[in-house]
C-alpha cells in the first residue's frame, strides 16, 4: 500500500509538486522551472529533478495541469494527451490519478478523449474545491507567477460561473496577470514618474519580476524565469530594465526614483486584481466575516486587498497541517499541487 501521495501541477513554465503522508501532513514542497513550449524534454527534466529529491519512491501520484495551453501542442486535447502520456512514462509503475475537474480524479488508464476538456487547465478547481470543503465560504485568490484565479466559495462549494479559460476570462474569475512572468506593458499603459503621468513603451523591456525585485517582495526561490533581456536579476539590473519602459537611462544614484516607479506599477496591478475581487464579491452576498484566502507566490497582494476590502485574510498554508520543519517553499506557493494531493488522499 502507498502511504504517501504526491500531487503534481504541470504548468507551462513550472512544475510544482507537494508530498503528503497518510494523515495529510506536508512532507515536502517542490518547484522546478519548466519552459514547456521548448519541448517535452523540459517536462522530463523537471519531473526527474523532483523525483531525485523524494525521500523514497513508494508514492501514489495525482496530477492537474495548465501546460496543455503552450504552443508546443496543436491544441489543448493534444497537450492533455501528451502530458498524461509523459507522466505515465516517468512515474511508471506507480499508480497515476488525473484530475478531471467536475468528474474528480480518474485513473490515467481510464481517461478517454471526452475527459480532455475537463482536464485542461482545471488546477484552479482543485485548489478552490479543497478550500471550499475546508472553510465553507470565502473568496479564494491564487495570485501566481503568470495568472490570478478568483473564486467565490459558499456552502462548501465553488460558485464558479466559468469553467474553460475562455469562460473564466469573460467572468473575470481568471485575470491573466502575475508577479513574475507578466510583461510590465501588459499591466498598465501609463505610470507615474517624478510626479508626472507618462505612457509606457509597448516593448518587452521588463517584467513584473523586475517590479517586485525593486520593491523587495520577490523571494529568490520564486524567481525562476529568465529576465526580459537575459541579464542578471539584481535590483540594479531590474531598475535598469524598468527605466527603459519610459525611454530613460539608469543611473545608480537614481535608484530611489525607480523604486517609486516600481511601487506605482505595483499599485496598478493590485488595483486590477482588486477590481476582479470586487466583481466576484458583488455576485453573491458573503457573510462579512468570510475571508479572502490567499495562495500563490503573489499572495502578499491578496493580503493587501483583504485589508482594502475590510475582510479577514487567511493564508492557504494554514489550511494544511505541516510538521515543524524548514520548508523552503510554502504549501501556498504550490496550492494546486497541495490540493490535488489532499483530494487524492481522500479519494483513496
Amino acid at each position: 500500500m502507498q502511504d504517501n501521495i504526491i500531487g503534481w501541477d504541470i504548468g507551462g513554465a513550472h512544475v510544482k509538486a507537494v508530498l503528503i503522508n497518510s494523515t495529510g501532513q506536508i512532507i515536502a514542497v517542490y518547484q522546478q522551472p519548466c519552459p514547456l513550449w521548448k519541448g517535452l524534454d523540459q517536462l522530463h527534466q523537471a519531473v526527474y529533478a523532483i523525483l531525485q529529491q523524494l525521500p523514497d519512491k513508494n508514492h501514489g501520484h495525482a496530477i492537474t495541469m495548465t501546460g496543455e495551453l503552450v504552443d508546443l501542442f496543436d491544441n489543448r486535447d493534444h497537450g492533455v494527451r501528451q502530458i498524461i502520456q509523459t507522466l505515465l512514462e516517468l512515474l511508471r509503475p506507480a499508480e497515476l490519478q488525473v484530475f478531471a475537474g467536475v468528474e474528480g480524479l480518474i485513473l490515467a488508464n481510464h481517461i478517454e478523449a471526452r475527459h480532455y476538456p475537463l482536464i485542461a487547465s482545471a488546477n484552479w478547481l482543485a485548489s478552490a474545491t479543497f478550500v471550499a470543503r475546508k472553510l465553507g465560504s470565502g473568496l479564494f485568490v491564487d495570485c501566481g507567477s503568470t495568472t490570478t484565479d478568483i473564486l467565490l466559495l459558499n456552502e462548501n462549494k465553488v460558485q464558479a460561473e466559468g469553467y474553460t479559460d475562455y469562460q473564466r476570462l469573460v467572468s473575470q474569475e481568471l485575470i491573466y496577470t502575475g508577479i513574475v512572468r507578466t510583461a510590465v506593458m501588459a499591466v498598465t499603459q501609463t505610470a507615474t514618474d517624478q510626479g508626472k503621468t507618462i505612457g509606457l513603451m509597448a516593448e518587452y523591456f521588463a517584467t513584473m519580476a523586475d517590479v517586485y525585485r525593486v520593491t523587495g517582495e520577490l523571494n529568490d526561490i520564486h524567481d525562476q524565469t529568465d529576465t526580459a533581456d537575459g541579464a542578471e536579476k539584481s535590483i540594479t539590473a531590474s531598475a535598469r530594465r524598468l527605466s527603459r519602459m519610459i525611454g530613460c537611462d539608469f543611473h545608480t544614484h537614481e535608484l530611489t526614483r525607480w523604486r517609486h516607479f516600481a511601487e506605482n506599477i505595483r499599485a496598478r496591478q493590485l488595483q486590477q486584481i482588486q477590481r476582479g475581487c470586487a466583481t466576484q464579491l458583488s455576485r453573491y452576498k458573503l457573510l462579512k466575516g468570510s475571508p479572502l484566502i490567499g495562495a500563490g507566490v503573489g499572495r502578499f497582494l491578496v493580503k493587501d486587498i483583504a485589508f482594502n476590502l475590510g475582510r479577514p485574510y487567511l493564508d492557504f498554508s494554514d489550511l494544511l497541517p505541516a510538521p515543524a520543519m524548514d520548508l523552503s517553499l510554502a504549501t501556498a506557493d504550490c496550492a494546486p499541487a497541495a490540493a490535488i494531493a489532499y483530494l487524492a488522499l481522500k479519494n483513496n
